[in-house]
């Protein structure tokens, strides 16, 4: 009896041919999107440079305390010290208020939480996620602001504070469900071998579960403060806006976003304030690829699984 033969199955010519238009549609998408991201990034540093170029000013200028662009109330003086230092307090300040409560909501919710409340929360979070910017700066200037001013004293209520509060309301939900995504990351038999070894459930996730997951949850962290030097209407709507270096939380700032929003309808092309505000946009662009390469190396060391 002899053995059975296996027939081989040749694909047809017209196959690979049908493939390969696709395969070229994909090549020059992706090809484009990297073009027009490399432009973007071209043109607003090409742009955020002029003021050094044509404006003559000298790159330690921009870092001093002053900002005076307007040309008819005196010398002109483009220091963004302010805004840097107003940018930086108000989205560290929001992820210090919001990291805690964020963490521990999605800690609850992976670990924790039984299927109805998981039920219940997440759709919570998609909600948080949907409200606009201009809704979360409008509820922060009606209701958060009189009541600082009115409670604890505050001179104007539109503060530090209260860009810090309403920043930590919008980035809440982005931790949250990327720390959720994190703790769920960690093995199931991490746990039951921590158990096991007669563990108690909290010694368990205190131990293995938090230590594990640490670098996804830096990393929804600091994705959270992306997300909050990025925001603009929000925050011009509660801080006050003064161009001034302050860190009492009471009192008004400004940041890069808000002065660039405020100021941008009161100049053209060819005047030196408007570099000014192309410079703070390089300058808030180099802070954001801060962050994306400080989210690449904490990805990198997270533990295979």
């Amino acid at each position: 009896m002899t053995a059975p033969t296996r027939t081989l199955r040749v694909a047809k010519p017209g196959f690979r041919a049908r493939l390969d238009p696709a395969r070229r549609i994909t090549q020059a998408a992706a090809a484009l999107v990297i073009a027009i991201v490399a432009l973007i990034l071209a043109f607003i540093a090409w742009r955020g440079i002029q003021l050094f170029i044509d404006a003559g000013v000298a790159v330690p200028e921009i870092l001093s305390p002053t900002w005076q662009p307007d040309p008819d109330s005196g010398p002109t003086t483009f220091g963004l010290l302010p805004f840097i230092v107003g940018t930086l307090e108000i989205f560290v300040g929001a992820a210090l208020i919001a990291a805690p409560l964020s963490v521990g909501l999605g800690l609850f919710m992976a670990e924790v939480a039984p299927n109805w409340a998981r039920r219940i929360t997440q759709p919570a979070m998609e909600v948080f996620v949907g409200i606009p910017s201009v809704v979360w700066g409008f509820l922060g200037a009606v209701l958060l602001v009189p009541v600082l001013r009115t409670n604890f004293h505050f001179t104007y209520g539109y503060s530090m504070l209260a860009g810090q509060l309403v920043v930590a309301l919008m980035i809440l939900p982005t931790i949250t469900s990327l720390s959720y995504d994190a703790f769920l990351t960690v093995p199931r038999d991490m746990r039951a071998a921590s158990m096991a070894l007669g563990t108690t459930r909290w010694q368990a996730i205190r131990h293995v579960v938090v230590p594990a997951a640490a670098s996804g949850v830096m990393t929804a962290i600091v994705m959270g403060m992306m997300r909050a030097a990025g925001e603009a209407l929000a925050v011009q709507m509660v801080i006050g806006n003064r161009a001034s270096i302050a860190f009492n939380p009471m009192s008004p700032i400004q940041t890069l976003t808000s002065a660039i929003t405020m100021d941008m309808g009161n100049t053209t092309p060819s005047q030196p304030w408007n570099m000014a505000l192309w410079t703070m946009g390089l300058v808030l662009l180099l802070m954001s690829l801060s962050f994306v390469l400080l989210v690449r190396r904490l990805s990198a060391r997270r533990p295979a699984e």
